[in-house]
């Protein structure tokens, strides 16, 4: 499938997924609650990552909902590098962050 790929390489291959860093984390669920994606799961009253591959690659909406800074990803350098060897960039210009071809 399609869905099952980001520029070519297969989403099993792909390692975007949030991390909990519990030190922080208050158990709010703010990331469970705006995650549509079952990432999450509650276990014993604080969010866990069940579903990692689930995650859109890109996607850090969980980091920025959580009021204690509890939730991070990879950096953006790590899929820059992935579209990169590929032949493509990431970005438009214009704020998106939406994937494009290379300019030719």
């Amino acid at each position: 499938m399609e869905n099952d790929k980001w520029f070519g390489v297969s989403r099993e291959e792909i390692d975007w997924f949030p991390t909990i860093d519990y030190k922080k984390c208050s158990g709010c669920m703010a990331c469970l609650n705006k995650c549509s994606r079952g990432v999450f799961a509650s276990d014993n009253g604080r969010p866990k990552v069940v579903q990692p591959k689930k995650c859109v690659v890109g996607c850090t909406g969980c980091d920025k909902i959580c009021p204690q800074q509890a939730i991070s990803h990879p950096p953006k350098e790590y899929l820059e590098k992935l579209a990169k060897g590929r032949g493509f960039e990431l970005g438009c210009g214009c704020g998106g962050g939406k994937p494009q071809l290379p300019p030719k």
